[in-house]
């Protein structure tokens, strides 16, 4: 199976950000994307680019961006359609916001969205499939080759523990406190195709997998496979989909610039003939877990030998590290919100805390979360 590859010539940068529809009466979810979505169509014009779509529930809906030069270009564009769907959500007594998942909402209330590809997945997949009531972010960096994109995924698999601890935001599921930083990740990755990538060693061994993938039903497209770094074919990009959803701009874009940052060093380094580092997969597999129970309070491995050092302190020192790539991209400012992520804690961390000033009542835990939306900052 031939995958054509369009390349990026520069580290473009493009954003996804599921958001969830809250009624802002009894804190649940309620679903009326279909509603919105149309509304928004009309508004905006019925030629001009969607930037607001389905998910697979009636209570999602997915802002996206266009291929943005800077984070700060990403943000300005998530905020114009944030705010447009902001003013027809609450035209319906309806509210913004964002975790990894909502933390009293049951899964099994939800209507599943219209779109025939969802409801096939859903016939497919079934239960596992029905659970999927979770939000993540998608951050996509450009490459410029084929070639490159399975040395680069395979490198950026590295930093999978780095990027949830800063992003845990599903310590609630179900109302209930699961004892993890993100569930989230949990529950995406028992989908048959999501999870840890299988690390390839060059484009042919992709094609060679999607085609068996393809060809034996297990997918329909390769849009299927949800690992939580893959290669985007047809927007020539590295996607990291490892991200619970995010509460606030400064949030996405402290991860899309530590993103596009990574992903631009690496493709600097292979144009200096460099090779980029394999991790082994059980130490990522581990690393994966620690970061999903424990957050930014994780100890990571560092090698095969078994040392550790804080995921914290870790995150710290790749900020500082990535300072001149930052100056070049015009990102230091977005990057910098890294460490004020480790300041204020992650949205999990910010979630306990008020769960526990408000003795566990968890709708507490969404009123803030509706106002970090709207604030743009973590509360």
């Amino acid at each position: 199976m031939q995958i054509p590859f369009s390349p990026s010539p520069t580290s473009s940068l493009g954003v996804e950000w599921e958001l969830a529809l809250v009624d802002r009466r009894t804190r649940q979810l309620r679903g009326a994307a279909t509603a919105i979505l149309d509304e928004y169509q009309a508004k905006i014009g019925e030629h001009a680019e969607q930037r607001a779509k389905h998910e697979l529930f009636e209570s999602v809906i997915e802002v996206v961006t266009g291929v943005c030069d800077t984070v700060a270009d990403a943000k300005a564009d998530l905020a114009v359609t944030v705010g447009l769907i902001e003013d027809l959500a609450a035209s319906r007594g309806l509210a913004l916001m964002c975790s990894g998942t909502h933390p009293i909402t049951s899964y099994a209330d939800q209507q599943i969205s219209p779109d025939p590809r969802y409801r096939s997945i859903l016939e497919r997949m079934q239960w596992v499939a029905r659970r999927l009531l979770i939000f993540g972010v998608h951050v996509h960096v450009g490459v410029p080759a084929q070639d490159r994109a399975i040395p680069v995924v395979n490198a950026l698999v590295g930093y999978i523990p780095h990027f949830l601890a800063l992003s845990a935001s599903s310590p609630f599921w179900l109302g209930l406190d699961t004892g993890l930083a993100s569930s989230r990740s949990k529950v995406f990755e028992s989908l048959p195709t999501a999870g840890l990538p299988y690390l390839l060693s060059d484009w042919e061994q992709f094609e060679r997998f999607m085609g068996t993938l393809v060809s034996s039903g297990t997918v329909e497209t390769i849009r299927e496979v949800w690992w939580d770094v893959r290669p985007h074919p047809d927007f020539g990009t590295v996607e990291l989909r490892i991200c619970d959803g995010l509460p606030t701009l400064l949030e996405v874009g402290a991860i899309a610039a530590l993103t596009q940052c990574l992903v631009d060093r690496m493709n600097t380094r292979l144009d200096q003939g460099y090779r980029l580092p394999t991790p082994q997969r059980w130490v990522v597999q581990e690393n994966k877990w620690r970061a999903a129970r424990y957050g930014l309070d994780a100890e990571i491995l560092l090698d095969e030998r078994g040392t550790t050092r804080r995921v914290r302190d870790e995150i710290a020192a790749l900020v500082d590290d990535l300072l001149p790539v930052a100056r070049r991209l015009e990102c230091v400012d977005e990057l910098t919100d890294v460490l004020h992520i480790l300041q204020v804690g992650s949205s999990c961390d910010r979630q306990r805390a008020t769960a526990q000033r408000a003795d566990g009542d968890l709708s507490a835990v969404v009123d803030v979360l509706l106002r970090e939306m709207k604030s743009r900052r973590p509360l």
